[in-house]
């Protein structure tokens, strides 16, 4: 006999409709996990960006209080044409990332859920998630947010020395480091920490503002910063930040009635 997959009771693709249409009695609220499918350097895999949004999600809801927030499968792929000239790198187009969340989006809606958060693992899906939540909000009518780490990101980056470490080095690798070391190649860890000629386009520069680049123009290995610092207490650290200051915020979110997540009228 088939074992069953161990289902903790959140996970919306393991419950039967009977179980989600009594789960939605007591939850409106939804976590979509959308990551990325593309090159981490020479060291880390290409599912970093998924997994770790898959992972978030799951961890989060587990530290939540009952009833839980429902889980969402996580979408794999992610706006990546910046990383192209890397293989294994598999874009989609903002185009395809923006309609395809916004069509689920109303799907949702039309199940009865009134507050969807998107955990963004990849930096880069953030306009066009952003669209895809404005376009959900204005036709059905609910909550919808982003979140890239702006829960975090500022005690985040306390534990980070290197400057400008945005893509596949100090940090996520330390983060791949704390829950799954065996996938990580650190002899091939480089340091790439990046210099640009206006400290404008600094990416950890509070008055920075946002620009696009392919990476192959600014680095060789395909790592944004210094992989080589990274190493698993950092990593534990760093989730045990993300996962705390999450749940805070989806407790928020999820407690609240949904006129109360609007600013009110007096």
């Amino acid at each position: 006999m088939e074992k069953k997959k161990h289902n903790p009771g959140f996970l919306w693709e393991l419950l039967s409709w009977p179980e989600i249409e009594a789960y939605l009695k007591k939850v409106d609220t939804v976590l979509l996990p959308c990551g990325a499918i593309e090159q981490h350097g020479p060291h880390l895999p290409v599912d970093v960006d998924y997994f770790d949004a898959k992972y978030m999600a799951y961890k989060v809801a587990e530290a939540c209080e009952d009833p839980k927030p429902l889980v969402l499968p996580a979408i794999p792929y992610g706006v990546s044409y910046h990383h192209d000239d890397f293989k294994g790198t598999l874009s989609v187009s903002n185009n395809a990332l923006s309609m395809f969340v916004y069509d689920l989006g109303m799907r949702l809606a039309a199940n009865g859920i009134k507050k969807i958060i998107i955990l963004n693992g990849h930096g880069d899906n953030m306009p066009t998630l952003t669209y895809a939540a404005q376009m959900i909000n204005r036709d059905a009518k609910i909550f919808v947010c982003v979140d890239t780490g702006e829960t975090s990101d500022v005690d985040l980056y306390k534990l980070v020395d290197t400057k400008n470490d945005i893509h596949a080095g100090e940090l996520e690798t330390s983060t791949t480091l704390a829950i799954r070391p065996d996938l990580v190649n650190m002899d091939k860890a480089v340091n790439e920490t990046m210099e640009f000629g206006s400290k404008f386009l600094d990416y950890d520069y509070e008055r920075g503002v946002n620009w696009y680049v392919h990476t192959d123009k600014i680095s060789s290995s395909g790592i944004m910063g210094d992989a080589t610092k990274a190493n698993v207490e950092k990593g534990k650290k760093m989730w045990e930040l993300m996962i705390h200051h999450m749940v805070r915020f989806v407790e928020s979110i999820k407690n609240a009635p949904l006129q109360d997540l609007y600013q009110k009228r007096y």
